[in-house]
């Protein structure tokens, strides 16, 4: 379903993204991440705690480097809690993701040729979902899209009646990525 990349992993989260029809944008990841490398390591006992502590370091500069960062704190085995707030004009900056580029949890796209914007969620390969679940980690959480553009299409599991209001409720990595495409026009 939904993958930060190779080395991290979101375990709970909560989403919130907001985008209106002049491309202006809001996302909000509030929820725990795992650095795979370590939560494995320490799982299987190869991991002391001066490397544990070194690797927290490593993932806390990683992640903080990034401004968009308002959050971070080590929980234990791996895990860490991070607060991600990022905003801005989507038409301009014509893509936007959580929590890298090389490391895509959620992707916010333009394409002026079609004046439209995509919002993405990663999928897992077959062959990552395995893995994953071997070493007992899957996913619970949920992402809400709030929009007044048009919405073209979407995979949401609810949306709301009064305002455009979707939700994607992930309660394990078999649930569909969440896509979404919208049209400024």
């Amino acid at each position: 379903m939904l993958v930060l990349n190779g080395c991290y992993f979101p375990l709970k989260f909560d989403v919130e993204i907001e985008v209106n029809r002049q491309g202006y944008y809001k996302i909000t990841f509030d929820g725990y991440v795992v650095y795979l490398p370590l939560y494995q390591g320490l799982k299987e006992g190869k991991i002391n705690p001066t490397e544990e502590a070194k690797k927290v370091e490593y993932v806390k500069t990683d992640i903080t480097r990034d401004s968009s960062t308002k959050e971070f704190g080590y929980v234990q085995k791996g895990r860490f809690k991070v607060h991600w707030v990022k905003e801005g004009d989507i038409t301009r900056q014509k893509m936007v993701t959580f929590m890298r580029r090389n490391a895509a949890f959620l992707t916010i796209q333009y394409s002026k040729k079609r004046y439209q914007i995509e919002v993405l969620g990663t999928a897992l390969s077959s062959a990552q979902k395995g893995r994953l679940r071997e070493i007992g980690l899957d996913m619970v959480g949920e992402i809400r899209v709030k929009t007044d553009a048009k919405v073209v299409s979407h995979n949401a599991t609810q949306k709301g009646t009064a305002t455009k209001f979707y939700v994607w409720k992930i309660n394990g990595m078999n649930k569909p990525s969440p896509k979404m495409v919208l049209s400024l026009i």
